[in-house]
């Protein structure tokens, strides 16, 4: 469960049972919106890493570079996001393709693909 208690500073502290996160809609910390293009970009990595170890190569020195364009809607929807990886020169060909086609499969990008299934509620308790 995620829970948050909204004050008048603008701050938001979120606990996640054992972790939290902290956001901000002034600019001093990320906002909601950007901290869910961080996950995009952070769900990226995690495939990286992943398919790494699968190679048994490091994966130290992969650079991953994500941008978010917005939609017709305006700045707050989202109509692509654009993910560039660089790597170091000793990676082969075919761990780059391996490592690029595992990050295609980031749980994170396949909510949103998916997301018109997902059922959002809000009630007061």
């Amino acid at each position: 469960m995620y829970s948050t208690v909204v004050d008048n500073t603008p701050l938001i502290h979120v606990n996640a049972g054992k972790h939290a996160a902290d956001y901000a809609v002034n600019g001093s910390l990320m906002n909601p919106l950007e901290a869910f293009y961080a996950s995009l970009a952070a769900c990226a990595a995690v495939f990286a890493k992943k398919s790494c170890k699968e190679l048994g190569v490091p994966a130290a020195g992969i650079e991953i570079n994500c941008k978010p364009f917005a939609g017709p809607g305006g700045p707050l929807t989202l109509g692509k996001f654009k993910t560039e990886v660089r790597f170091p020169e000793q990676f082969t060909a075919e761990q780059k393709t391996a490592i690029l086609e595992s990050i295609t499969h980031c749980a994170v990008k396949d909510i949103v693909q998916d997301g018109a299934a997902i059922e959002f509620s809000v009630t007061e308790i």
